[in-house]
């Protein structure tokens, strides 16, 4: 597995502990690395995406809402709102490639999410993508 890859795991599980306790991002991180073991960079790279994301949290929700056609925020699962949230967060730095974001993005559901979550999730971001490039 790729050290990316990794620090994408952490960071959405930074994501959903934080989305499920609302403590500060700074408490959260303190606390995931007190278990978790990882290269400087990883961990790095981890923290940025986990900070981007709870930082523009209200945003992101918005932007994900506008695209997810029948589905209101509140009634996703937690942790799809965090992949999401994660992956958009990402895709909107623009310092990762958008095919590699959403793919990421969809392997994260395979993993942490149930069988209908890869498509919902890539439907979603293929919308916010197509959105952004306009």
């Amino acid at each position: 597995m790729s050290l990316r890859r990794k620090a994408r795991e952490y960071a959405l599980q930074m994501l959903f502990q934080w989305e499920i306790g609302r403590q500060q991002p700074a408490r959260v991180e303190a606390g995931f690395w007190k278990n978790a073991r990882a290269e400087k960079t990883t961990r790095t790279f981890a923290n940025q995406l986990f900070e981007g994301a709870v930082t523009e949290a209200a945003a992101l929700d918005e932007l994900i809402a506008q695209h997810s056609e029948h589905w209101r925020l509140e009634r996703m699962a937690a942790i799809d709102r965090a992949i999401l949230r994660l992956a958009v967060a990402e895709l909107r730095a623009g310092a990762t490639p958008v095919k590699v974001v959403i793919n990421e993005a969809v392997e994260l559901a395979k993993k942490f999410s149930t069988e209908e979550a890869a498509p919902f999730i890539n439907g979603i971001l293929d919308a916010v993508r197509k959105a952004e490039r306009k």
